[in-house]
């Protein structure tokens, strides 16, 4: 899944119409040492964390086939999952649970998990790239912090965080289906499937595991 390039560092490119490490190169090259991507997985289910993952991806080894996770299969991720966890410089993830997110609310929950894992990273990034508009508040002041709109399908960094996070969070949801049998939490994996509606209907909301602020279990 790995070739390790050979020359000048820096040579990540998945091509015209996939995600590149320009991004990463222009900070590496105003002098920072590690340079994460981060993004989240969960924003929208109606149960389960949110998962966020930050991946500092070595400049001289190619991972191919890195895109954003939602543009991938399944198997695709998987691999693609394993292939980051053996051969990134750093990997961290971190995610806020339902309770939490119910208490604030899925953005502030999001932007949470985005600080927390980018801040658990060892060996210790300097620098990140945020998928989307947001960059979480709360960073150390010398901390160099970009976000970027559609950064999964443009960054090579992010587009490995994005496979991280939501391999880690589907992967969770499974479990979570053997402790809540009845709703099929490994199959929609806690979205708003007509089959898990109709089980929140049959069942109600689990406490922990439900977000109640979110319709349907808002009403309830």
């Amino acid at each position: 899944m790995t070739s390790h390039a050979s020359g000048s560092p820096l040579l990540f490119d998945s091509g015209p119409r996939g995600p590149d490490f320009a991004f990463e190169e222009a900070l590496y090259k105003k002098g920072h040492n590690a340079v994460a991507g981060v993004d989240e997985a969960g924003r929208g289910p109606l149960a389960g964390p949110v998962v966020a993952a930050a991946i500092v991806l070595d400049p001289s080894v190619e991972i191919a086939g890195l895109a954003d996770s939602k543009a991938l299969t399944a198997r695709r991720r998987d691999i693609l999952f394993d292939a980051i966890m053996a051969d990134a410089r750093a990997v961290s993830v971190a995610s806020v649970c339902a309770d939490s997110i119910d208490a604030s609310d899925i953005r502030k929950a999001s932007l949470a998990a985005m600080r927390a894992c980018v801040t658990g990273l060892l060996p210790r990034a300097d620098a990140a790239l945020f998928d989307g508009r947001d960059v979480p508040p709360g960073l150390p002041p010398e901390f160099a912090a970009q976000s970027v709109i559609k950064g999964d399908a443009r960054c090579l960094s992010v587009a490995a965080a994005s496979i991280v996070a939501k391999v880690s969070r589907d992967r969770m949801l499974v479990n979570l289906c053997t402790a809540h049998p009845g709703y099929g939490l490994s199959g929609h994996k806690g979205y708003g499937s007509a089959g898990h509606r109709a089980a929140i209907e049959r069942l109600g909301g689990v406490a922990r595991l439900h977000r109640f602020t979110f319709r349907p279990l808002s009403g309830l």
